[in-house]
């Protein structure tokens, strides 16, 4: 329902006029809801369902403004800004930047989004004649004028509570860092970042200016920066917020923020190191009301999620998620836990940190400060009699030794290595000092994977393949006979990326008798890994392939996310398996 909501009637009236020359509406329609009494002719005519708003949209023509307004080069009044909060003006999309008598213009990547313009006309009490504006250019002034605006003192870094903060000062740049203009400066970075879903916020100190990046959906991305000459107090604001010594320069930090933005309790993993221009920050965002992923969410294709369940639902051994950072081991643990928990068993994790809290297990957060490390925590879980355990990473051979002898004792691990692919695990636990007949006996086997960014699904389109591009992967054509496949445009939807959310590309490794042979005979990753292949394992490589195929992602999101697991090249000339081929 669009309660109230009329467009200026000039151009309501004109665009019916287009809807009925276009033969969506008829003249009897529009004098029926013309008469109703109620909205607008316009919003009645939706509401009756005798034209969608795409269809009025498509036949607005220049009726709201031929040429999109350029919001970014005008000057915008404060007094205007201060009228449409910050979050409102993200939300939909919208600058307000005029004002004539009792109506506001309004510029709007979307001029007929009658919702929008109901909000700004109840929270101001003008009438709103919306102007086009072309998207990208819009949101981009929309982030520039409101972190100005708050830079001037003017505006509102709103809805960021601070749950724990030091009240102890210390000199001039702890109090400067308190300051109304600092601490809504701050509040807005970290507000824009989670509203954005980012996972990451860096502040970067450069010769010329303070560089604010997010990382969204895994690759890094600028911010609206604000003034190089608050460089100092908003390096300390963050330290003070995080418990840390703002006397300290010269060497790295870490700490914590727990938060509440928006309602929402954040926890903010503070690190900071000395660069050449001053301190760089970089704050982990952990949102603790995320939703949890089940196995059949990460993205798994049939055959490879059948594989990885039996390897989780024995009672005994270790499996192992490997990849990178970033690649999305510990969801993938984590998911493998809520998979296989029930209140019959005892369940233990020891991580760092503890990203995600689950009902009914046993979490323990590392602190290295007082020597509860990975392999000190995990000789005191064993104790605990838990069934199964989770050690969020293998980092030494102390605690792989351990994490080896809880599996032989009848106790199932979980846990995540750094290697390029599920095949270097294996090999990988020799190297930490681990016996080869104890591989054997204790790892179940692990799965590789890599995380790539889905196609935005209000964006997406076909486009021609240029098989040139693409010589890392392979011979594509048998995977794409048409030569076609999906990308995304670039939508406000998206923030012009294409892109919206991330999947996984996963291989899984199961040990084997072949396999087995190979780490008792010190075979080497490529050895197994072949090994593996010829037992039916799909690569990350395939999976990214028939992920293309099905419109998931795009070949370029899997160039950059595989292209380190192929660096042997009869690895990377091996053909690939056909999609959707059942593994044996």
């Amino acid at each position: 329902m669009y309660h109230g909501v009329r467009l200026p009637e000039d151009a309501e009236e004109r665009i019916v006029d287009n809807l009925i020359a276009s033969g969506i509406v008829t003249s009897e329609q529009v004098e029926k809801c013309r008469s109703d009494g109620r909205d607008g002719v316009l919003s009645n005519l939706i509401q009756e369902r005798y034209c969608t708003l795409d269809q009025a949209r498509r036949v607005s023509g220049d009726v709201l403004g031929s040429e999109p307004l350029r919001v970014i080069d005008s000057e915008l009044s404060v007094e205007l800004l201060r009228m449409i909060p910050a979050e409102l003006a993200y939300r939909h999309g919208l600058l307000p930047v005029a004002r004539d008598g009792e109506t506001m213009v309004v510029a709007m990547a979307d001029p007929l989004d009658l919702d929008a313009i109901d909000d700004v006309r109840v929270l101001t009490g003008l009438a709103v004649e919306p102007l086009a504006a072309e998207p990208d250019d819009l949101r981009r002034a929309v982030e520039s004028y409101y972190m100005r605006t708050i830079m001037s003192g003017d505006g509102e870094g709103e809805g960021v509570e601070v749950i724990e903060e030091t009240e102890e000062e210390i000199g001039d740049l702890a109090r400067m860092a308190r300051e109304a203009l600092v601490v809504k400066a701050v509040n807005m970075i970290i507000r824009q970042a989670v509203q954005a879903r980012a996972s990451d916020i860096h502040i970067e100190p450069m010769e010329k200016d303070l560089r604010i990046r997010y990382r969204i959906d895994g690759v890094l991305g600028l911010a609206p920066p604000p003034p190089k000459r608050l460089q100092a107090a908003i390096i300390s604001r963050v330290k003070i917020m995080a418990n840390l010594d703002i006397a300290e320069r010269r060497l790295p930090q870490d700490g914590r923020i727990p938060l509440r933005v928006a309602g929402k309790d954040i926890d903010l993993r503070v690190s900071t190191v000395p660069t050449l221009y001053g301190e760089s920050i970089v704050m982990r965002i952990l949102d603790k009301s995320s939703v949890m992923y089940g196995l059949g969410e990460l993205g798994f294709q049939a055959a490879d999620l059948e594989r990885f369940e039996s390897l989780i639902r024995r009672p005994h051994g270790i499996v192992l998620a490997t990849g990178p950072t970033g690649s999305g081991k510990t969801t993938t643990l984590y998911a493998a836990l809520q998979a296989t928990f029930s209140d019959e068993l005892k369940v233990i994790t020891i991580e760092d940190p503890v990203e995600y809290q689950l009902d009914g297990v046993n979490q323990i957060e590392v602190r290295s400060r007082i020597g509860l490390t990975f392999a000190r925590g995990l000789r005191h879980i064993v104790r605990q009699d838990p069934d199964t355990i989770m050690v969020g990473e293998i980092r030494d051979a102390e605690t792989a030794d351990i994490a080896v002898h809880s599996a032989l004792t009848g106790h199932l691990v979980f846990s995540s290595l750094h290697t390029n692919d599920a095949a270097g695990a294996v090999t990988r636990l020799v190297d930490l000092d681990v016996e080869p007949f104890l591989v054997v006996s204790t790892l179940s086997g692990a799965v590789g994977q890599r995380l790539v960014r889905t196609i935005c699904k209000t964006c997406k389109e076909e486009t021609e393949i240029d098989f040139s591009a693409y010589r890392f992967l392979g011979n594509l054509r048998p995977y794409f006979p048409n030569g076609r496949a999906w990308r995304g445009h670039g939508c406000d939807e998206c923030r012009g990326t294409g892109y919206r959310g991330r999947t996984g590309l996963y291989e899984v490794l199961a040990m084997s008798e072949e396999i087995e042979k190979l780490v008792l005979s010190s075979g080497s990753s490529s050895e197994v890994r072949h090994a593996a292949l010829r037992g039916g394992m799909s690569t990350m490589k395939q999976d990214g392939l028939s992920k293309v195929q099905q419109g998931i992602t795009t070949l370029d999101e899997v160039q950059r996310a595989a292209r380190d697991v192929y660096a042997d090249p009869g690895i990377a000339e091996a053909a690939p398996r056909a999609p959707g081929a059942e593994v044996e």
